[in-house]
Order: structure tokens, then C-alpha cells, then sequence
């Protein structure tokens, strides 16, 4: 049971309402009892300085793999929301391509228990698509919400054809259920580990078009305006489906977008050097393409950044490039690369908030990223002006494969409370 305490003094901004205020904050059983005077019979058995602090409505990272189950060598739940409250999130959506895949109510329970356990932080699944992410058999999606799962997908995985992706969308879109979508086109991607661009030719490493995932937005916006499903792209990283997005957005489909942290600061540039860490899927595009990721973002056509959290063991980023294993241990790092952009005066403070919170809880439909009376406690609390050196060393996730290693940052987490107890406090 959580105590009850009151955060007094913090710069408070819910993106729900668009409400900032200095004022205090009254939690009670593991809910916001009040904001403002104390409520009547309220006793705090904590009072917590915010003073020059933010406090923000927890993070919601839409793509997270934890590696639990199946690839515990890579990251356990409770190391990885251990990572995650570090970084001021509360709630993590993990995709269905675990071991065993999440495709039955029971997979999901059995996730859903091992993450109660744990209790960093609040653990969804996204359900499979089609059985063992095999690409032919639908899923009972009615089944798989009702047992607590947000959204289906087929991952990273192709289905084998269009028409089964049809029905799907009819499927989904009868029970309100978002469809997550990775864009690419399996057959164009051809075992490709770079983007295919002057980089990857001079390193003599193969490409993967941006063709492997503009041809799989075209297709999906597509069946998405026939079927009236809502469509969620995952991690974006081209320009021209931007533009593709916008358009559709603008007749009306059902769809939104969300891009990785990294892909908004990196690109091909940053694989120089054969710097593994820099493998990623989708892999980093041209300075254009991030510029117009940040476009964007800024311009509303991207609705949430996520981490694309992939923590590795060391060995997975030792082989030669093309062998090693993508991904970034980036829980860590979503915050502080977001406020980034607020410094590169990309977007302002409130619509970074909102990008990491009311955005991601509007798209899978949550409860949750506001602040407001009665609801669940998942609070951050930030020293904006706090300058801080990131270091792989430091990190709490079990993979510690980061591009980002002695980067600084403005904007430090120094307190995170899921369901009002507190999961991180700076030491």
C-alpha cells in the first residue's frame, strides 16, 4: 500500500488541459487525492520539496521490449522497468514477439503477473496478429483485449498477404482495436542492416531502401481507408511516409504515427565507423529524412515518441557490422533526447509533454497521462536546468548498447512514482 504524501511547491503541467500551475499535489492511496489546498482529513505522512522542479504526468513509451519472456539474457521486467522509472516512465507497451509469442489471453496473463511482480512500472502488451506471428492465421483479437492486451500486431513479422491483412483491419476495427504496424516491405529489405545511401555504399554494406518502407505505409493506408481500422505506425523513419501520413490524416483516415528518439538526433553519418551500436531496424536515415521526422513531429503529423527500447548482452554488438544484433537500449535516453528538441527550439516544453504522455494514452486509448483528481498517481518529477553527462556505465537496463554514451543533456528525472509510490529517487 502506498503512504499518502503531498508534492509542494512543483511547476505542474497537464497536457490533458493544458492547465500549468505552481502548486501542490495531494496523493492518497496510490490516486491523486487533490491538487491545490488539502483536502479535509488528509494527512501527509511525507512532504516532498519540488521547488524549480516540473512534475509531469508519467511517460507512456508505446514500443518497449523488456526480453521477458525468452531472452532473459537481454533484460528481465524487473531490470528493464527499473530502467524505465529511472527514466520517468510508468507505463511500457510491449510489442508480441516474445517467447512464447503473445497470441493467447494466457501469454498475456502470464506477462501481466510476472510485470505485478516487478512493480516499476505498468507493463501492457500488444497482442499478436496472427498466431506465432506466422503471418496466416488471425488471432482471437476479441479475446486477446479482454484480457488486458491494448493493441494487436504482427511485429516485425510479414503477413503473408494482403488479403489476410484485410481481414484482419475488418476484424479489429469491429472490436475498436488499434492495429500496431512496423512499415516494411520484407522482400525490399533483403537482409539489409544501413540505409541504402552514399554511407552504407562507401562502407560496402547492404541497404535497405526507404522504398522498404514507404511501399508498406502505401499498402496498409490503403486497406486502412477501406476497412475504417485504426492504424498505428510504429517508429517511422522516412520522409516521404511523413508526407504520406499527412495526406491520409488529411482525408480523414483513422491513423497516427509514432517515431523513436533517435531517429529525431541520428543518421546514417552516425554508422561510421562501423559503430554497432548504430545498427538499428528501422535503420538511420539521411539528414532530410531526420529532418523531416522533426517536421513532423512538430507539425502534429507525428502523435508520440517512443524509445524502441531493445536492450542486447555485449556480445550481440561484437560481431562484424552486418552480424550484430539491431537495436538501442534507449528507456534511459527518451526523456532527455525529447527535451532536446525543446532546446533546439524544434517544440516547445508543453508539446514535448504531451509527446511522451496524453499523446501515446490517446492512441491505445488509457486512462492516464494527465494529472487530475482521482487518477492513478504516475507522476515525474524534473530539474529542467539540471546539466547531466549520460554514461553507458551508469545505465540500469541489463543492455547497455547506446549511441549516446558521454552525451549531455539538460532536464534530470530526480523523482518517478507509479500508483503513488516512488520507483526512482536520484541518489
Amino acid at each position: 500500500m502506498s503512504a499518502n504524501f503531498t508534492i509542494f511547491n512543483a511547476r505542474l503541467y497537464d497536457p490533458s488541459t493544458d492547465a500549468q500551475q505552481v502548486t501542490d499535489i495531494h496523493i492518497a492511496g496510490g490516486k491523486i487525492a487533490a491538487i491545490g489546498s488539502t483536502p479535509a482529513g488528509f494527512s501527509a505522512e511525507r512532504q516532498i520539496d519540488a521547488e524549480g522542479k516540473q512534475l509531469i504526468p508519467g511517460i507512456i513509451d508505446l514500443n518497449c521490449r523488456l526480453r521477458e519472456p525468452g531472452l532473459e539474457q537481454k533484460g528481465t521486467i524487473i531490470s528493464e522497468t527499473t530502467a524505465a522509472a529511472r527514466g520517468g516512465v510508468t507505463t511500457v507497451i510491449c510489442p508480441p514477439d516474445t517467447d512464447p509469442v503473445i497470441d493467447t489471453p494466457a501469454v498475456a496473463e502470464l506477462i501481466r503477473r510476472r510485470a505485478k511482480q516487478s512493480a516499476q512500472a505498468r507493463v501492457l502488451s500488444i497482442g499478436a496478429l496472427t498466431r506465432g506471428l506466422a503471418g496466416e492465421q488471425l488471432t482471437e483479437m476479441a479475446a486477446l483485449k479482454s484480457s488486458g492486451c491494448i493493441a494487436v500486431s504482427n511485429a516485425r513479422q510479414p503477413v503473408r498477404n494482403n488479403l489476410i491483412l484485410k481481414r484482419a483491419m475488418e476484424y479489429a476495427a469491429t472490436w475498436e482495436i488499434p492495429i500496431f504496424v512496423n512499415p516494411l516491405d520484407h522482400a525490399l529489405e533483403n537482409n539489409g542492416c544501413a540505409h541504402d545511401g552514399r554511407v552504407a555504399n562507401r562502407l560496402g554494406l547492404p541497404g535497405i531502401p526507404c522504398s522498404a518502407e514507404t511501399v508498406a505505409v502505401a499498402a496498409m493506408l490503403e486497406l486502412a481507408q477501406e476497412s475504417g481500422a485504426h492504424i498505428h505506425f510504429q517508429q517511422i523513419s522516412t520522409g516521404r511516409a511523413v508526407e504520406m501520413l499527412h495526406e491520409a490524416q488529411v482525408k480523414g483516415v483513422h491513423v497516427t504515427a509514432d517515431v523513436a528518439a533517435h531517429q529525431l538526433h541520428l543518421t546514417e553519418m552516425d554508422i561510421e565507423g562501423f559503430d554497432s551500436n548504430c545498427h538499428l531496424l528501422p535503420p538511420l536515415r539521411t539528414l532530410a529524412d531526420r529532418d523531416a521526422l522533426r517536421q513532423g513531429v512538430a507539425g502534429g503529423v507525428i502523435n508520440a515518441i517512443c524509445s524502441g527500447h531493445e536492450p542486447h548482452e555485449a556480445d550481440a554488438k561484437l560481431a562484424p557490422f552486418p552480424a550484430t544484433e539491431p537495436g538501442i537500449s534507449a528507456l534511459e535516453t527518451l526523456l532527455p533526447l525529447t527535451l532536446r528538441l525543446v532546446d533546439e527550439k524544434l517544440i516547445d516544453l508543453p508539446r514535448a509533454i504531451s509527446l511522451l504522455t496524453s499523446g501515446p494514452a490517446e492512441i491505445v486509448n488509457l486512462n492516464s497521462g494527465r494529472i487530475s483528481i482521482g487518477a492513478d498517481a504516475d507522476l515525474c518529477l524534473i530539474d529542467l536546468d539540471r546539466e547531466w553527462r549520460f554514461t553507458a556505465d551508469a545505465m540500469l537496463s541489463a543492455g547497455h548498447n547506446t549511441p549516446f554514451d558521454g552525451w549531455e543533456f539538460s532536464g534530470y528525472v530526480t523523482q518517478t512514482f507509479f500508483e503513488g509510490r516512488m520507483t526512482w529517487m536520484e541518489s
